[in-house]
């Protein structure tokens, strides 16, 4: 069984000791990831754009694992204010609509108080047929 290692180049992985994502075989579980932007480690304000950022991230993630969004089978979205979890629903509907994974939500702190959300997907990697 392969395992392999997936980095985005964030600092946060050097400095917390953890991949953006790790593939086990036909598995790819992507860690929490928030709406930085990575190439210029910035961040929007708006809790919808850094949702979009997100799965982006994600999708570059799952890109270099062999997988995309249509993957995914598990979604936690762990945001910092509950009450604004409706405002993200859209973006969800626009990169997960048609997977329509298992998900929970999670209200909880963030590392950083810039963060206004963090997403996480475990992502089972197609055969191919």
């Amino acid at each position: 069984m392969s395992r392999q290692l997936i980095s985005s180049g964030s600092t946060f992985e050097r400095d917390m000791a953890y991949s953006r994502a790790l593939v086990d075989g036909e598995w790819v579980f992507v860690s929490g990831t928030t709406g930085f932007d990575y190439s210029t480690m910035t961040i929007a304000d708006s809790v919808v754009d850094q949702a979009e950022q997100c799965f982006l991230n994600i999708a570059a993630a799952l890109e270099q694992a062999g997988a995309t969004l249509q993957d995914v089978v598990r979604v936690n979205y762990i945001l910092p204010v509950a009450s604004e979890f409706p405002l993200c629903w859209p973006v969800m509907r626009k990169h997960l609509g048609d997977v329509r994974p298992a998900a929970t939500m999670i209200s909880a702190g963030l590392v950083d108080p810039r963060m206004r959300i963090e997403i996480e997907v475990t992502a089972r990697k197609r055969s191919a047929t």
